[in-house]
């Protein structure tokens, strides 16, 4: 079977789960094979109003993944980022001073003590570390904006997540253009996210 190729405005659900489900259960995929020695990170772009669907996309696609004996490690940045505010004690702070500061104060706060290479990738680490998995789901990317970026948190993954795959769910779309490189363009407006490792997981052969 062969990558399925759609228009963002004719995004179909079940189809997006077939090709996943087909894909991601195929010894190609788990044994990372024709990646020509990038790491093995993709992108699984959809449309940002169809995040509800998408979320229990996710978990049905990992219930009947682990069905067939495919470890999955689920991890939510959302969620991830409220554990560490808290283990830090800083979470009630966090919503106190939410306040009374503007938003660009609150986001420099944020971005400080969330800061992807020296507390986000590595409490990930601590995930890997803690359980067999063979596979990596990475959602809440929407989320986290602006605080998180989905680009700085792949590119301080790469020398963590290189021994299995890594599927990252991104409310927006994933372009690639002779003049601008590859770009993550969060809810299809923000423009600014370069990363060019990741394949695109609907452009992925089965």
């Amino acid at each position: 079977m062969v990558s399925i190729n759609y228009d963002i405005g004719s995004f179909s659900i079940q189809d997006s789960f077939d090709h996943l489900l087909k894909l991601i259960s195929s010894e190609r995929f788990l044994k990372k094979q024709g990646l020509g020695n990038e790491v093995p990170f993709f992108i699984c772009p959809f449309p940002p109003q169809k995040a509800a669907d998408m979320d229990k996309l996710r978990i049905q696609l990992r219930n009947k993944l682990e069905q067939q004996g495919i470890r999955i490690l689920d991890i939510n940045l959302y969620d991830l980022a409220v554990d560490l505010l808290k283990k830090r004690n800083i979470w009630d702070r966090i919503l106190e001073t939410e306040k009374s500061v503007d938003k660009e104060q609150l986001k420099e706060l944020l971005q400080g003590v969330l800061d992807s290479q020296s507390h986000l990738v590595p409490a990930i680490a601590e995930e890997m570390a803690k359980t067999d998995f063979d596979v990596m789901f990475i959602s809440g990317v929407g989320e986290v904006f602006p605080y998180i970026r989905s680009h700085n948190v792949l590119n301080n993954l790469q020398s963590t997540a290189k021994d299995q795959p890594t599927v990252m769910f991104f409310p927006g779309a994933y372009t690639h253009s002779l003049e601008t490189g590859a770009s993550l363009d969060l809810f299809g407006r923000l423009h600014d996210d370069k990363y060019y490792r990741a394949f695109n997981i609907f452009h992925c052969e089965i």
